[in-house]
């Protein structure tokens, strides 16, 4: 598993253990270790393995990202990898190189397609904003098909382990559409204490960001791509849980008054 102690990735490590399923990290601090950057880490990492869930880091949009997936995909086929699933970025162009990449390997495979998780506001990026009472993106008003991460690992362990999921695209969504408003506004209920979201531009977010220590570069690629898709390219919903699954996807407020039930945002 490529990506194994990311936010969706564990949860996926979680679900195949939960089903007696061997699992093997794939990190730089792994037995074998596996490093993106250095592909001579890679042929061990994939030796005797049947399925592997590839998540890129930080995003599929950074220069070199496909031609890592791809590089990985076909060594991974070439080792007797019979089934790949990719998790792909929802709206973002530069990410469907890699999933041809993916789709060219000779390997079974299986796309879904995330855009935010949930999980950012607890877990990643925003929550020291969250924390901090301001919830600054490039977003303006558009509304977000929020996804739940462990929805999205649900589908990704469904595919590595069961039928009738090669060749399929997964659009992995919520129930319903949020602008970033209206999603800070949920917290705030949960929380009991006001978030508020402000839109800012692309320069001022990546200024934020490298604020918040994120290299220079990586920031500036992070601002772009999310004022590029965060412009309403993604504000319908799919129904990839529901099609995976056979089950609806969990919803935005019951998310949040269970991390609010944690003190993870009581600072």
């Amino acid at each position: 598993m490529v990506g194994g102690t990311g936010k969706t990735g564990r949860r996926v490590a979680a679900g195949l253990r939960a089903r007696g399923l061997p699992v093997r990290i794939g990190s730089r601090k792994g037995d074998p270790p596996f490093d993106w950057a250095d592909p001579e880490t890679w042929e061990s990492a994939l030796r005797d393995v049947a399925a592997v869930y590839i998540a890129y880091h930080p995003d599929l949009a950074v220069p070199g990202a496909a031609e890592a997936v791809g590089g990985l995909a076909a060594r991974a086929a070439a080792a007797g990898v019979r089934r790949l699933v990719l998790l792909s970025g929802r709206g973002e162009e530069e990410a469907r190189r890699s999933e041809d990449a993916v789709r060219d390997s000779g390997a079974e495979w299986t796309i879904v397609r995330a855009s935010w998780f949930f999980q950012n506001f607890d877990e990643g990026h925003l929550l020291e904003p969250v924390l901090g009472g301001t919830v600054a993106l490039p977003a303006g008003d558009v509304a977000e098909p929020f996804v739940d991460a462990g929805d999205v690992a649900d589908v990704a362990v469904a595919a590595l382990t069961g039928p009738g999921h090669a060749g399929e695209v997964y659009e992995v969504t919520g129930p319903r559409l949020l602008t970033f408003a209206e999603a800070a506004a949920e917290i705030s209920r949960a929380a009991g204490r006001e978030v508020r979201y402000v839109s800012v531009s692309a320069d001022g977010y990546a200024a934020m960001l490298a604020e918040y220590g994120v290299p220079a570069g990586e920031a500036e690629v992070l601002a772009g791509m999310f004022a590029e898709i965060l412009d309403g390219r993604n504000a319908w919903l799919g129904d990839g849980v529901q099609r995976a699954l056979g089950r609806p996807p969990r919803d935005f407020a019951d998310y949040a008054k269970a991390a609010a039930a944690t003190g993870v945002w009581s600072g």
